[in-house]
């Protein structure tokens, strides 16, 4: 098979990461937001970005089994309860389109930074670029929610809404069906264990 081919059968084989992420970023959001609250307070996101990150991770898991082990679960609950415990502190809890983009930003090098490490224990070629992705998708997550869901940042939700999700869903597919197109086979088969 040419390296075209190999692409699109592997992007092919992914078509449910954008489903994932356009499940569980809602979901994720508003089951932290109806526990916790909005986001307005150290403890509030650090609660909330276990929360949502579990919910996220569970489906993203879900949709990259056969390349990721379970780990990737913890691994974006704690990026994302630290990511935005940290960039909700920066932005100074702020609702302003500046502020949620920076808070999608730091929250993004959380997330990406241990979601790349559960990628390099599985040995997947270039799983480094998977954290440098992130910050500038997270970002553009609420950017693009800023201007269509403004409830989700006017009620200051641990993550972006649908709208952002599909954006997000969509740029980080191809990524990852680049990433995963590079790992030798046998790496597929580590992820059950």
């Amino acid at each position: 098979m040419d390296a075209q081919g190999d692409w699109t059968s592997t992007a092919r084989g992914m078509w449910l990461w954008p489903v994932a992420i356009l499940v569980g970023f809602p979901i994720g959001g508003l089951v932290a937001d109806l526990v916790v609250g909005g986001v307005d307070s150290v403890g509030a996101a650090l609660a909330a970005g276990l929360i949502a990150g579990a919910i996220i991770g569970a489906a993203e898991w879900f949709a990259l089994r056969q390349w990721v082990s379970w780990l990737w679960i913890p691994a974006t609950s704690v990026g994302m309860a630290v990511g935005l415990a940290a960039g909700a502190a920066l932005a100074d809890y702020g609702i302003d389109r500046g502020d949620v983009v920076l808070i999608g930003a730091v929250t993004g090098v959380g997330v990406g930074a241990l979601q790349a490490l559960v990628l390099a224990r599985r040995r997947i070629p270039g799983a480094l670029w998977w954290g440098i992705a992130n910050p500038p998708a997270w970002a553009l997550g609420w950017l693009v929610t800023s201007y269509v869901i403004t409830t989700n940042v006017d009620e200051r939700f641990p993550n972006f809404g649908a709208s952002g999700a599909l954006v997000f869903g969509l740029l980080t597919w191809l990524l990852l069906a680049v990433l995963f197109r590079a790992a030798a086979p046998e790496v597929r088969g580590m992820a059950a264990r």
